[in-house]
């Protein structure tokens, strides 16, 4: 017997959250279990399509998509069943939950075989029908989501690693083919340059031109974690370490093993744990924290920073032994203002990947708009211009010549072009300084010694 939903039903229903988006195509003979579905799921899913019978139902199919069909085995003339092996046999893997008022055994195997999700058996109850809904969608957004990541954590293109350095440059040229000699080798690297000039990417580029391409690449900001926890992160603790560490924990040494460790902003570093980081890569080991025994690693390290390490080594915020043994093999990035003919294949480069990832036609880029993109001396570097394209893309034009970044007076002034900008990323993020940070690309540390210089 059946019933209506209830209070309980729905909160059951509403907490999932692909149920809500979810569009569904009901198949029985029967009107008043076609209605009584439709008033069930149509509150709660995006779309509720009902027929009685499979000829209608595969013209809907053929129509438009769904995410799942629920289907009765009896359908007067054939049955669920062999409609449902005749879809699998045509390349339709949607989900699907088998009715059925008479089932057996033979029955429930047979659904298995021919690629049922789920069997609820006549009758049923709302809150029966709405789990069996529920956790075939889950399941199938599950499916989905690990694909994805197999496919991301696939191993990498070697042919295509040095193209994400984008440029013609001579710089760009240059940089390419030292990221291929450097990759070849597990020679610590240091990656320099203002920031948004793209050290990441030179980072992935050479771990993914490496032998250990197929291990992890692991990055970490060491601006973005706090210092009281660093060490922690990096090398792992042991129960009891300290107050907090109800459990062990490995470190991302620990997760980049056989592959490569990515240590951005490595300025940011703490003198403390700086000594213990030149330890690492003079031993190759690392002692979690908390623990008496040291842990053999197999890492290869890239450090990158925007700041100049030997400005800091003579002031003292950074130990001289640590930055030698960081500087074996360096790849500096020039800025941008400094490669203009790599601007428009940088444009064109953001506009493909953006229109892609925001479902959106690229934008054409006229020859006016290039002109004033060469221009400007983007302070941003290449994460400026990718955040201008987004905009762009966002807004369907580039606006006029009056608005936007490439409207900046042309000044030779970079520091009070960059102040300019700050400030003005600043005042958009209504003063909130972590927001700022994360919009301008840099580390909170960073941008507050900025507004320190500047009074702000």
């Amino acid at each position: 017997m059946t019933d209506g939903p209830s209070a309980t039903d729905a909160s059951v229903a509403t907490s999932d959250p692909w149920l809500a988006k979810a569009q569904i195509l009901v198949v029985d003979d029967e009107p008043g279990m076609r209605n009584f579905l439709v008033r069930t799921l149509a509150p709660r899913c995006a779309r509720v399509e009902a027929v009685g019978d499979t000829s209608a139902a595969g013209r809907l199919i053929e129509a438009s998509s769904f995410d799942l069909i629920i289907l009765d085995n009896i359908l007067g003339g054939r049955t669920g069943l062999s409609w449902l092996a005749d879809l699998r046999r045509d390349g339709l893997f949607t989900e699907v939950i088998l009715i059925t008022a008479f089932a057996d055994l033979e029955t429930a195997i047979e659904a298995v075989r021919a690629g049922a999700a789920d069997f609820v058996l006549k009758p049923f109850r709302t809150k029966q029908i709405l789990n069996a809904v529920v956790r075939c969608l889950d399941r199938s957004a599950l499916r989905r989501e690990n694909f994805v990541l197999r496919r991301q954590l696939a191993p990498p293109d070697r042919s295509q690693a040095a193209e994400r350095i984008v440029g013609t440059s001579a710089q760009m040229v240059r940089t390419r083919d030292l990221v291929a000699r450097a990759a070849a080798t597990r020679s610590t690297v240091l990656v320099t340059g203002e920031s948004g000039t793209a050290k990441e990417v030179t980072a992935r580029a050479l771990h993914e031109l490496s032998a250990f391409a197929d291990r992890p690449f692991v990055p970490v900001n060491c601006g973005a974690i706090a210092a009281d926890i660093i060490e922690s992160e990096l090398f792992g603790h042991v129960k009891g370490a300290f107050t907090s560490a109800a459990s062990s924990r490995e470190g991302l040494f620990f997760y980049a093993q056989g592959g490569t460790l990515f240590l951005d902003e490595i300025a940011e570093l703490p003198l403390a744990l700086q000594a213990k980081l030149l330890r690492v890569i003079e031993d190759r080991k690392v002692r979690p924290v908390g623990s008496d025994r040291e842990i053999p690693i197999d890492v290869r390290l890239i450090a990158a920073t925007n700041a100049d390490l030997a400005e800091r080594v003579a002031g003292g915020q950074f130990r001289a032994d640590l930055y030698y043994r960081l500087d074996v093999v360096r790849i500096h990035l020039p800025p941008l203002r400094e490669r203009v003919e790599d601007i428009e294949p940088l444009a064109r480069m953001f506009m493909d990947q953006l229109s892609a990832q925001l479902g959106m036609p690229p934008l054409p880029i006229p020859l006016s708009v290039l002109q004033r993109f060469e221009a400007y001396p983007w302070p941003g570097n290449a994460r400026e211009l990718r955040n201008r394209i987004e905009r762009a893309l966002i807004l369907g034009t580039f606006g006029e010549p009056d608005s936007g970044p490439t409207a900046e007076p042309r000044t030779d002034d970079l520091a009070e072009v960059e102040k300019r900008h700050i400030l003005r990323v600043l005042a958009a993020s209504e003063g909130n300084r972590a927001e700022a940070a994360r919009r301008l690309g840099v580390s909170r540390k960073t941008l507050d010694r900025k507004c320190a210089e500047w009074n702000v």
